[in-house]
């Protein structure tokens, strides 16, 4: 059959286009007129709305090219020596060099597939493994990196380790594969398209799958998307019914059956069946499928205090050669001078603070351990330890909203009438009213069955009698318990097998083992709510619901059309036909914008949306219109004809449902509260207290993340709201910007639309204006926009962002922030386990980012400094010493000295410096305002650098000069003075720095003293143990050390009396 297809890939008018541009911007020269940024993105916004095929003609005559061609005409005429000389051999080499681009930036053409059911081996195309990758690193990269690099290559390594146990984990799960032979075992892995595959109930779905049919006899089934969107509710999918309806799979079907697909004929990688079983043909498989091309591929991630360190390091090495080649200036140049000065870089290479990278690596793992041990904060897992430090330097805040501020969990608030309003307490009225409103319907219709009929026909045709409140209850309760895409399911019991109908589950509507199941949990509170006043959905398919009376009277009703919500529309519908009466109702209910122009003139509707938003509730206005069978039918003929068109049908479709929804009769208005996470509200207060500015990217819809940024406080009451109009050109994006620019202290709602045009055109403005604003809203966004705003925060202001999301559509943002952090919930461990750290609960970022955050960078600094003192100190020491013996370049200390120096002897009380804190957790929590001073960067930046340097070459000075002034015969007496003063200096300077003592720092530097005494005795290659034993010997060494360690003590005691730091004014 796929032979006889003919295929007609549209490549020339690709290839002629690609010509053309190739030809008008090689041939122009430096001087010739090029169109500007603007107009040329107007040109290719111009080419996307041409139509898809196209003759070669059609891109001659195409107006778009008219730059092009005289040019390419004038080129054709020029040839040979002429050619070459006017500009042929720039044209060859921008040729060469575009050729070269392509190669190796080629990107994968996309075209429609010939997919072979069950015999993938016939496929001609060469397609992705079926595996999933979250690797960042190859075995190669491991190979390289000497000593000093062994510590970050472990860790690095073992975080890869990791995640390589994870995707082995996922790509070996295994699925049953329909073969010619029966049923094969098949991994994840070796998935390949063309496979028939079966997925069980509770399964993954392995790869993007056409569904073909399903074990449920609705012949449709429920998948879980939490994985892949975030969201907890189950959407429906629907088998092809054409595979659905062959008695068994592998018949030949003849005649050929033509049926087109639509969206919800496919099962999406990484989503879970939820009910039944299905079999499914793999279309897209590994690299290629919707989650993984949602997916930006992770970064290698620095930390900023790593990177100002590395510019700290390179001074250094300035320095370095700079020193070097002032002793061979001093020299005069005699000799090989060039020997010199290597000798010189290498005695004085302690400058370069080689063992730097170990201690902030050791350093790094320490923090993440202590995270990790955090009892406050249980379940937190550190997954990245390169950048405990970044979450002490973040200034924005990027989260999602429904899973992260939200439980995603819908509680049913408020019923309004108009005239009456009913809130939590009052519910059991609503009960009454119900339950009133049914018996005095039973009781007429057993009185008299036959005029039942007529009075409630009247009623609906004329909606303008004055209705008693139980009816008027009685009709919104109904329209709510109608109007809705929920599925009641029922969980089969023991003796029931997998193949049961609906109808065999169903027979005693069993209210413990039913569940609703619908793509929004706004829904699903509704048909709870309308369950809890006596109104029951007790079945559902595609044709016909069934609701339970308070009596247990049950009610069908034939589902005639469904009108599903859609972003654009803002509202859902359903005509649906009352099998006892015949009655025709059409249902409607939809946001507060979309429904006011729709139904009848009243007075209320707009005040009373305001109020319950205000209150963080979200709102929907439920209407009703009775329709007549005549009416009906006209609407089903146009209906049809319409969605049969081939051009412009959602139009068409939309226009036709716009004539129903006309003085449609209003019913109520319901409020619906999404709980808010635990603490949500005080750990954005602290965060915002802390300068920390928040930015909420969602999905959702523009209403109920400004009712979410309200209720949860992200907006603060006194806080005016501006709500960016749709806007699609770059004309109305001009004129809303400047409407926004006239706004002072306002918080922004946006959604993903109208920021996309704005980017395109006014990047930077968009970026400066949004970067003023105390919180920012951003509804209605795609996985990919969440991480281009992330890179743009980052490029724009170039401060530290952090995104903290809980589902698979919040991974890309998590990936492209400095710090990614992740919730691990019931929405899956995709967002957790792609993140940098991983918390069970939002309240936890505040101690995560105001304790261990704060506390991670003001220790590494420290270190970071403190190391870098520790080089220089030796190095002023030995630039003293070859100053004073005519700039000879002889290393001052030799050997084990120098060793130990770097190890035994300071390594233990330097380190112990990651165990320092300035204040108590508790006082970091109750006064985030400390965190702010840390986005300023002051305990890391060149000041306190140069300060460092300058106490280093004070104290070096002091050192060598000290010890060169005091000894008295041998030379052998000047090592040991100045290295056994430097040893003390270096531990007195731990001392100095230590801003509160733990018992293993006063270990440490015990343990280091200890074990410098104790390697005296070893020592005398380099010592003269007579000398060290006298009393001589340490009163000169303690001179010494007093000089250069005393007068720092007391400008420290100075500093801190005349301008204390702000954390001493709360521990005093």
């Amino acid at each position: 059959m796929a032979d006889q297809i003919p295929l007609y890939p549209v490549r020339g008018a690709a290839a002629v286009a690609s010509r053309k541009r190739a030809a008008y911007y090689s041939a122009a020269g430096p001087g010739a007129e090029r169109p500007g940024r603007f107009q040329l993105e107007d040109e290719s916004a111009h080419l996307d709305e041409m139509p898809l095929m196209m003759s070669e003609e059609g891109f001659e005559n195409d107006e778009s090219d008219y730059h092009t061609l005289p040019r390419a005409r004038i080129s054709q005429r020029k040839r040979g020596l002429e050619w070459f000389v006017c500009g042929g051999w720039k044209f060859l080499c921008t040729s060469c060099c575009d050729w070269l681009i392509n190669i190796c930036q080629r990107k994968r053409e996309l075209k429609a597939r010939t997919v072979w059911l069950g015999y993938p081996e016939k496929c001609e195309e060469k397609h992705p493994r079926n595996s999933i990758k979250n690797q960042k690193y190859n075995v190669f990269t491991f190979i390289p990196g000497g000593f000093v690099l062994a510590v970050t290559i472990v860790r690095e390594a073992v975080d890869e380790f990791r995640r390589f146990q994870r995707d082995k984990e996922v790509n070996s799960q295994l699925y049953s594969k329909l073969t010619v032979r029966g049923k094969v075992q098949v991994k994840s892995s070796d998935i390949q398209v063309g496979d028939l595959i079966i997925v069980e109930k509770n399964q993954r779905i392995p790869s993007d799958m056409v569904f073909l049919r399903t074990s449920e006899k609705a012949g449709s089934c429920f998948i879980r998307t939490d994985q892949l969107d975030g969201e907890t509710d189950w959407k429906l999918k629907v088998a092809v019914s054409c595979t659905q309806r062959l008695p068994a799979l592998g018949e030949d079907s003849d005649p050929p059956v033509h049926e087109s697909l639509s969206i919800e004929n496919t099962l999406w990688a990484s989503t879970i069946v939820a009910s039944g079983t299905v079999i499914g043909v793999v279309i897209y498989t590994g690299k290629e499928t919707r989650s993984v091309m949602n997916t930006s591929n992770p970064k290698n991630k620095v930390g900023l205090l790593d990177l100002e360190l590395n510019q700290l390091t390179k001074a250094l090495f300035l320095a370095l050669v700079a020193l070097s080649l002032v002793m061979v200036t001093l020299q005069g140049f005699v000799g090989p001078w060039y020997r010199n000065l290597f000798r010189f870089l290498l005695l004085f290479s302690y400058i370069i603070p080689i063992s730097l990278r170990v201690n902030l690596d050791m350093g790094k793992a320490a923090y993440g351990w202590m995270i990790m041990r955090d009892e406050n904060i249980p379940g937190t897992v550190v997954r990245t330890s390169t950048i405990p430090e970044e979450l002490g330097r973040l200034v924005y805040l990027l989260t999602d909203k429904t899973g992260t501020l939200t439980q995603n969990e819908m509680i049913f608030k408020r019923l309004h009438l108009g005239t009456v309003s009913y809130g939590t307490d009052t519910m059991d009225e609503i009960q009454s009213h119900v339950m009133n409103s049914y018996s005095q319907m039973y009781s007429q219709a057993s009185g008299n069955n036959a005029s039942s009929t007529p009075p409630r026909k009247a009623q609906s045709s004329a909606p303008k009698v004055r209705k008693s409140v139980s009816s008027r209850v009685h009709e919104a309760v109904k329209a709510i318990a109608l109007c809705h895409n929920v599925t009641p399911v029922y969980e089969a019991r023991a003796g029931v097998t997998g193949e049961t109908e609906y109808a065999e589950v169903d027979q005693d509507f069993s209210d413990e083992n039913r569940t609703y199941q619908a793509s929004s949990p706004d829904e699903v509170a509704l048909v709870q709510w309308t369950e809890s006043v006596g109104l029951t959905l007790v079945n559902r398919d595609l044709t016909s619901m069934q609701l339970r009376t308070p009596g247990g009277q049950i009610l069908t009703y034939c589902v005639l059309q469904m009108f599903p919500f859609t972003s654009e529309s803002k509202r859902m519908g359903v005509i649906v036909r009352d099998e006892s009466t015949a009655e025709i109702t059409f249902y409607m209910k939809g946001a507060d914008v979309a429904m006011s122009t729709i139904v009848q003139y009243n007075d209320w509707l707009e005040e009373e949306c305001g109020n319950m938003a205000r209150e963080g509730l979200r709102t929907l206005v439920v209407a009703k219109r009775a329709l007549t069978e005549e009416q009906y039918q006209d609407f089903e003929s146009r209906y049809s004809q319409a969605k049969l068109s081939v051009h412009d049908r959602t139009l068409k479709v939309a226009a036709v449902v716009e004539s129903l929804e006309r003085e449609m009769e209003l019913l109520c208005l319901t409020g619906v509260e999404d709980q808010l996470q635990a603490d949500v509200r005080p750990t954005l207060e602290m965060l915002r207290n802390a300068g920390i500015k928040i930015w909420m990217l969602t999905g959702d819809k523009l209403e109920t993340a400004t009712c979410i940024a309200k209720s949860s406080h992200l907006v603060s009451r006194t806080q005016d709201i501006h709500t960016f109009r749709p806007v699609t050109s770059r004309g109305e994006a001009h004129l809303e910007l400047n409407a926004f620019r006239r706004k002072h202290d306002c918080a922004l709602v946006i959604s993903g639309d109208s920021l996309e045009v704005c980017l395109r055109y006014y990047e930077h403005e968009l970026a400066e204006l949004a970067c003023q604003c105390p919180a920012v809203v951003c509804c209605r966004c795609s996985p990919t926009q969440k991480a281009r705003i992330v890179k743009l925060l980052q490029q724009r202001t170039g401060k530290r962002t952090c995104a903290i999301g809980d589902g698979g559509n919040d991974v890309s943002m998590i990936q492209a922030a400095d710090c990614g952090i992740g919730i691990e919930g019931k929405e899956g461990k995709q967002a957790s386990l792609a993140a940098d750290f991983s918390i069970t609960q939002f309240k936890h970022i505040g101690r995560l980012l105001m304790v261990h955050g704060r506390s991670s960078y003001k220790r590494s600094a420290a270190l970071g400094q403190f190391v870098m003192h520790r080089g220089l100190i030796i190095s002023t020491m030995q630039a003293v010493f070859s100053s004073v013996f005519y700039f000879a370049s002889v290393p001052l200390y030799q050997g084990f000295l120098m060793v130990g120096y770097a190890t035994i002897y300071t390594m233990f009380p330097v380190f112990s410096l990651v165990l320092d804190q300035d204040v108590k957790p508790e006082m970091a929590m109750l006064y985030p305002e400390l965190y702010k001073d840390l986005t300023k960067g002051r305990s890391l930046s060149f000041k306190t650098f140069l300060v460092w340097v300058l106490i280093s070459i004070y104290q070096g000075g002091i050192l060598m000069y000290g010890a060169l002034l005091l000894f008295e015969s041998e030379f052998v007496h000047v090592v040991a003075i100045s290295f056994t003063a430097l040893i003390l200096t270096e531990l007195l300077m731990v001392a100095l720095t230590v801003r509160t003592w733990h018992w293993l720092m006063v270990v440490a530097e015990f343990l280091s003293l200890g074990c410098y005494i104790a390697s005296l005795a070893f020592l005398n290659e380099y010592f003269d143990v007579a000398f060290i034993t006298t009393v001589t010997f340490l009163w000169k060494v303690s001179a010494i050390t007093v000089v250069s360690c005393l007068p720092l003590y007391v400008l420290k005691y100075l500093k801190r009396k005349l301008s204390p730091p702000s954390y001493s004014k709360l521990t005093s």
